[in-house]
């Protein structure tokens, strides 16, 4: 029988009551949580629940106006990160903060660097770095540097940063897979797993609800700033976390109803470009949204980037309806009727220091423009279309994309190009970062896009998204395509077994 004493030995975190506001806008209302050792604990919510504040919180970033944190039964404020730190907790962040120049080591020390008199041990550094990725299990040089690495490497090298800090008793892990596919993230949960098994807490925060079933015991749901549930993940169900995240029924995950004619709207052949895409064809017909699948690598991206025009490619030819694109560039691509959502939409898809307004009209200005003048109110009124058409929750038009969450963020993203009223939509990873709910209405969008007999060709490293919203799937491999499925025929095994 397990005692009130015995719950306070093994408990690393307690947080009661906290509450933060940003002016008018209440982020936190009453967030609680409760973290034991050896647990890998899953906070759950959708975009605006409150998570990153929370985290933020945790890891002194910023300050809570009301509440308690307590690690290891010792209350505690948080002025500075290094506070944090001071009392166990680290935190393995979504966005990246490598530095590619320097080697692995370099950037785990980076500001601790062993030595004296402001030089550097490199001996001593470089030591340290390869008993830490010993204990790890991780198979890396410390003398590597960064851009030499993976993306899931680099997500490794930061899991060690983290564990560099010898008090980490509480390691955060924000998204920890969010820009890997599904086998690296294996080695991730292998990694947690591990950490866990030596009495650590992993507070894991993911939109992928697979992965929390697949990796974590415990949970917690936060909803628009408030505590709402917890328990143990094998007293819940899939549908019945949904419907606590989202705060209401949940009815089918995936909203698919477009339908594929025999009518091509696109045709590929032979693209090839510097060995990382390798002799692909393939059409794309009216109304098809048309999956392709593969491992980090295999030359997804790179595909849809030579269709756009970013990259040129060495041969092969693009033809959209009449038109035949050659060496093209982005602008020739949207003059034909073709629109990209790429990967990363903080990287390269969006302007975070401004406006809704003019992240929404850049790609169309010349619609809203005359002798260089903006026409301020078609401006406003063609992005109020779309902040309805997506339901994007913001104050007002005027908002600073990076103030909005995520999935508000990606909204914009497919507003944007949604204006321009193309013919063929290339999505890179749509749905990366984004709640359930938020999913489904991109979702419903893609439905409603290909059903008026325009064309969808979608990159998700998420199997139940290429299967659940794929008419056709096409597996990439090593830059070839290694086979291509009816999405009705395919499941997770084969598809896997096509990219590995």
């Amino acid at each position: 029988m397990t005692t009130s004493m015995d719950n306070q030995t093994h408990e690393l975190l307690r947080v009661t009551g906290v509450k933060k506001s940003f002016g008018p806008v209440v982020a936190l209302k009453n967030a609680q949580f409760s973290l034991k050792k050896g647990s890998i604990h899953a906070l759950c919510g959708g975009n605006g629940a409150g998570k990153s504040t929370f985290l933020s919180i945790l890891m002194g970033f910023i300050q809570p106006d009301a509440g308690e944190i307590t690690v290891k039964g010792q209350r505690y404020e948080f002025h500075h990160p290094k506070d944090a730190l001071k009392a166990g907790i680290a935190i393995v962040q979504q966005e990246l903060s490598t530095i590619p120049d320097l080697t692995i080591a370099e950037n785990i020390w980076l500001g601790r660097e062993p030595g004296r008199c402001g030089l550097v041990d490199f001996k001593k550094m470089n030591q340290l770095t390869a008993e830490l990725m010993d204990d790890l299990h991780f198979t890396l040089s410390p003398t590597e540097k960064m851009r030499n690495l993976s993306v899931a490497e680099q997500q490794l090298v930061e899991i060690a940063k983290a564990l560099s800090h010898a008090d980490a008793d509480i390691i955060i892990m924000d998204e920890p897979t969010s820009a890997i596919g599904e086998e690296d993230a294996q080695k991730i949960f292998d990694v947690i797993t591990r950490l866990a098994q030596k009495g650590k807490g992993i507070i894991y925060v993911s939109h992928r609800l697979s992965e929390i079933f697949q990796i974590a015991d415990t949970f917690s749901i936060f909803r628009d700033g408030t505590f709402i549930t917890e328990g143990a993940i094998a007293d819940i169900t899939r549908e019945q976390l949904i419907e606590h995240i989202i705060g209401g029924e949940f009815k089918d995950e995936f909203a698919k109803f477009n339908q594929p004619t025999d009518e091509t709207i696109m045709n590929i052949s032979k693209l090839t470009w510097n060995n990382k895409v390798k002799d692909i064809s393939l059409t794309l017909k009216k109304g098809e949204i048309l999956g392709i699948y593969g491992l980090v690598g295999s030359g997804r991206s790179e595909f849809l980037d030579l269709i756009f025009g970013i990259e040129h490619a060495t041969s092969g030819s693009i033809h959209i309806k009449d038109q035949h694109l050659h060496h093209h560039s982005p602008q020739d691509s949207i003059k034909a009727g073709i629109a990209y959502v790429t990967e990363d939409r903080k990287d390269t898809g969006l302007m975070l220091c401004r406006s809704i307004n003019e992240n929404i009209n850049i790609a169309s200005f010349s619609a809203i423009s005359r002798a260089s003048f903006i026409n301020e109110k078609k401006e406003q009124n063609r992005s109020n279309k779309m902040i309805k058409l997506f339901n994007v929750k913001t104050p007002d038009a005027d908002q600073l994309v990076g103030n909005l969450s995520g999935g508000n963020q990606q909204k914009v993203v497919l507003g944007r190009w949604a204006l321009l009223d193309p013919d063929v939509m290339l999505l890179d990873e749509p749905t990366r970062g984004i709640d359930v709910g938020a999913k489904k209405e991109i979702y419903r969008f893609m439905s409603e896009f290909a059903l008026q007999g325009k064309g969808i060709i979608m990159v998700s490293s998420e199997l139940s998204e290429i299967i659940g919203m794929s008419d056709r799937i096409i597996v990439f491999r090593d830059g070839d395509m290694a086979g291509e499925l009816s999405a009705k025929d395919a499941t997770q095994t084969e598809l896997m077994k096509l990219a590995v």
